[in-house]
């Protein structure tokens, strides 16, 4: 089990190419969110994303390389144990991961698609049975000349797989079509051109969605339809003060979290080096900017809450650390109290 003696450990995923130690095992103080390294393991090459199953038996990666893999763990007390060889995903750069209806999803950035991979009884992967190639482009002739699918999650009803794509400034709503066996887009929505939607967060009331934009420095808050599987993009609200402007150009949003209770959203920003902070209202369409906070390191890749609320843990890639903060639980605002050397860090995730 992924347990330890505080409940939960932290899984740290990080790219093996710049030095990471692949996938590394900390566990988590309950009271201070400390983390303390117990095990790494380097099975897979560049495990950058990590998603752990509901149960908390199994971990499963991506290796972010060219021929994009795949691959499931054990969680043991020991530390996450390989169960197979990593499966080849069909697609080029995988970024990111889920689980959804009794497959694997990954979203393969370099070839502009989402693979589905099917769970075994065992926890081990299957083959792919179904890739969904993206169509499209933006008008950023550097980053979107062609599609590059970033993330993929379920929507809270479980019914529906969004898939973000940076390359097309869109999010697709797909569905699992059980007569074909694969993969079926039944709506796209549009954000603003040349944005770059790179990840996706619901809030907790399933009615509300706010996709963080890589390209510029906004968040974009949508209204969610789970009966249709309509997002509709509503307001861009920017997450750097206004005396940033100057640092706009070079600043890359990476991650976009929502607070248990939908009080609070949280961005982390690359390149600005920093924690955004949003109120979200009482209807959820309208993010505040309230402040930022140093990142603690350098290009923050990734962006956790803790499941208590407590605690937001960053993983800051080419500084290779990753630190935490504890959230004040009035503000929302998030204080640094320690970190972690991690080379490499790139996401972080609990079970």
């Amino acid at each position: 089990m992924g347990t330890s003696g505080s409940g939960r450990r932290a899984y740290i995923g990080s790219f093996t190419s710049e030095g990471g130690r692949g996938i590394t095992t900390a566990d988590v103080d309950p009271d201070s969110g400390a983390l303390t390294p117990v095990h790494s393991t380097d099975a897979v090459a560049d495990p950058s994303y990590l998603a752990p199953s509901a149960d908390g038996r199994f971990l499963y990666a991506v290796s972010e390389r060219d021929e994009g893999r795949a691959a499931a763990f054990a969680l043991t007390p020991g530390g996450p144990e390989l169960l197979a060889p990593a499966v080849a995903v069909g697609g080029a750069a995988p970024t990111h991961l889920t689980l959804w209806s009794g497959h694997l999803l990954t979203a393969n950035y370099g070839s502009g698609s989402v693979t589905a991979l099917p769970v075994r009884p065992d926890g081990a992967l299957a083959e792919p049975v179904a890739v969904l190639r993206h169509e499209g482009s933006g008008p950023n002739p550097d980053r979107q000349g062609e599609p590059h699918a970033h993330a993929v999650l379920p929507d809270p009803s479980g019914r529906w797989l969004l898939s973000v794509d940076l390359g097309t400034d869109s999010v697709r709503s797909c569905v699992w079509d059980e007569a074909e066996g694969t993969l079926a887009v039944r709506n796209e929505a549009r954000l603003r051109p040349g944005s770059g939607p790179r990840h996706l967060a619901f809030h907790p009331d399933g009615e509300h969605a706010y996709v963080v934009n890589e390209l510029e420095p906004t968040v974009t808050a949508c209204r969610w339809d789970a009966s249709t599987g309509t997002l509709t993009p509503l307001r861009e609200t920017g997450l750097l003060p206004e005396d940033s402007e100057g640092v706009v150009v070079g600043t890359y949003p990476s991650e976009v979290v929502v607070s248990p209770d939908g009080r609070f959203l949280w961005t982390a920003n690359r390149g600005h080096d920093s924690v955004s902070v949003l109120t979200l209202g009482g209807s959820g369409e309208k993010p505040a900017l309230v402040t930022t906070v140093p990142c603690g390191g350098h290009w923050p890749r990734d962006l956790a809450l803790h499941p208590d609320g407590r605690h937001l843990y960053v993983a800051n890639q080419r500084s290779g650390d990753v630190t935490w903060f504890a959230v004040d639980p009035e503000t929302g605002v998030p204080a640094h109290t320690g970190g972690i050397e991690a080379p490499g860090a790139s996401c972080v995730v609990f079970a």
